[in-house]
C-alpha cells in the first residue's frame, strides 16, 4: 500500500519562518516585507519580532499569510559583553490567528527602545520571568504550547549552543537547520535537529531568513503542502510536519510503498535517505549529470527494527539532498511505529 509522506493532494506554499521589521530590529515595514517576499515567490510570511506579539491579519489576503508569531530569547547574564553571552532564542507560531496576548511575554527582556510602544495592554498585566536554565526554558516552552503556540529552536550556532545546552529540552515542535545568520559567519546546520530526534524529541526541521532587510531575504525556507492559503489549515499542516525545509533543491513527492521509499526532487548531485542508526542509503550524480529520482529499500531495516527490542530510540529515516551548488533539503523524520511498520 502507498504511503504519501508528503501529502499527495494540495499545493506547496513557500513559507519564511522568521522575519523582523522596522517594529524591532529590520529596517522595512510590514507591508514591505510581504512585497518583498510576494516579489520572490512566497505565499507566507511569519512576523517574527523580538519580544513583542504583533498580529498582522490585515495583511493576509487571498495570495498571502502573515503568520502571528514573535521571538523571546533568554540570556545566562555572562558578566561581560553580549559577544561572550550564551542564549536561547525561540519562534512562538500562534495556531489561533487572533492570538494578542501570551503568558511567557517579559517587558524585562525588552532591548529595542521603540517596540515598547507595540506592547498590547493585555500583555503589560504579564510580569512572567524567565530563567536560563534547562528547567527554565522548558517552563516557557510548556506555557507557550499549553498558550496555543508551536515553538521552534532558533540559530543554535549563533547562540553559542553545544549538547547539554538543548538535549534536556521538551516539547519543542522544530529547530532551525539553516538560519540567515550565515551571512554573518555562523553556520547553521542539523546537529541539534538530529541530536533531539536520538533523544526522542519530534522536532520537525525549519530553514528561514531570519530576515531584517531585502538583502537578507529568500535565502532559506520551508514548502507547506496544503490543500489551501488558510491560517488554520496552514497551522494544521505545519503541526503534523507536513513540509519540508530547503535552501534550494525542491521535493515533488516522497512516498513509501511496499517497504520502498521513493523520492521524486529536483536536479541533486546526492540524495540521502538517513535513520537513526548505522543504517542509510545514498542515490548519487554529478554536476553534469544529475540525480532527481532515487528509490531506497527499507525492508531489510524493518525487519531489524522488528527483530531487536533493545532499540536507543524510536526507528525513523528522513530524507536529505544537494545541489550543484551545495543547497540542501531536508524533511522530518518519518517514524516506523507512525507509519505502523513495526
Amino acid at each position: 500500500m502507498r504511503q504519501y509522506l508528503i501529502p499527495e493532494k494540495g499545493q506547496f506554499y513557500k513559507a519564511n519562518m522568521h522575519a523582523h521589521t522596522n517594529i524591532s530590529d529590520g529596517n522595512m515595514s510590514p507591508e514591505e516585507v510581504k512585497q518583498c517576499f510576494l516579489k520572490m515567490g512566497y505565499s507566507i510570511v511569519a512576523y517574527t519580532e523580538h519580544e513583542v506579539l504583533v498580529p498582522h491579519n490585515d495583511l493576509t489576503d487571498d495570495n498571502f499569510l502573515a503568520i502571528t508569531s514573535y521571538e523571546v530569547s533568554l540570556n545566562d547574564r555572562w558578566p561581560t559583553d553580549f559577544q561572550f553571552e550564551k542564549t536561547y532564542h525561540l519562534n512562538l507560531y500562534a495556531k489561533d490567528r487572533y492570538t494578542s496576548v501570551s503568558s511567557v511575554f517579559s517587558e524585562k527582556n525588552f532591548w529595542i527602545d521603540h517596540s515598547v510602544d507595540y506592547i498590547s495592554e493585555e500583555c503589560r498585566k504579564i510580569a512572567y520571568t524567565r530563567h536560563y536554565s534547562i528547567e527554565g526554558v522548558n517552563d516557557l516552552i510548556k506555557k507557550a504550547n499549553d498558550d496555543g503556540f508551536l515553538v521552534c529552536l532558533n540559530h543554535p550556532v549563533w547562540s553559542v549552543q553545544r549538547y547539554p545546552d538543548y538535549a534536556g529540552l521538551k516539547g519543542l515542535w522544530g529547530v532551525e537547520v539553516y538560519n540567515g545568520c550565515d551571512q554573518g559567519g555562523f553556520i547553521e546546520n542539523t546537529q541539534a535537529f538530529d541530536d533531539l530526534l536520538h533523544l526522542n524529541e519530534n522536532v520537525y526541521p525549519i530553514a528561514a531568513d531570519d530576515s531584517h532587510s531585502e538583502a537578507g531575504s529568500g535565502r532559506g525556507w520551508i514548502q507547506i503542502k496544503a490543500e489551501k492559503l488558510e491560517y488554520d489549515t496552514i497551522m494544521g499542516a505545519l503541526e503534523r510536519g507536513e513540509f519540508y525545509a530547503s535552501t534550494g533543491p525542491e521535493i515533488h513527492e516522497f512516498y513509501i510503498e511496499d517497504g520502498v521509499v521513493h523520492a521524486s526532487t529536483s536536479d541533486a548531485v546526492q540524495i540521502r535517505l538517513l535513520t537513526e542508526r548505522r543504517c542509510a542509503w545514498g542515490a548519487n550524480g554529478t554536476e553534469e549529470d544529475p540525480v532527481n529520482k532515487a528509490s531506497f529499500d527499507l525492508k531489510q531495516y524493518i525487519a531489524d527494527s522488528k527483530r531487536n527490542t533493545n532499540l536507543r530510540c524510536r526507528p525513523w529515516f528522513r530524507l536529505e539532498l544537494t545541489d550543484r551548488r551545495g543547497k540542501a533539503a531536508q524533511t522530518r523524520a518519518y517514524y516506523l511505529d507512525e507509519l505502523n511498520l513495526l
